[in-house]
């Protein structure tokens, strides 16, 4: 799945992702958007600023491929 490549990943924001992330976003929810949002997080750098819990969803999802890593980042 092209995350980056989504129309809703290119109008979130930091907020919008959280929500998301967290489920309490008033968008309608699907797993796309989900892992949209989580893609928006590491990329950004937010799943590493944040709460522990982020961070934590962040590393269990770029370790099963559902995410990629962060562009220019090490794998």
């Amino acid at each position: 799945m092209r995350l980056r490549a989504t129309k809703y990943y290119k109008q979130l924001s930091g907020y919008e992702a959280v929500a998301m992330a967290e489920g309490f976003s008033s968008e309608r929810v699907t797993k796309q958007k989900v892992l949209a949002a989580w893609q928006y997080l590491v990329d950004s750098g937010l799943a590493w600023k944040l709460q522990g819990f982020f961070g934590r969803e962040a590393k269990y999802l770029l370790n099963e491929g559902v995410i990629k890593p962060a562009k220019g980042s090490r794998p």
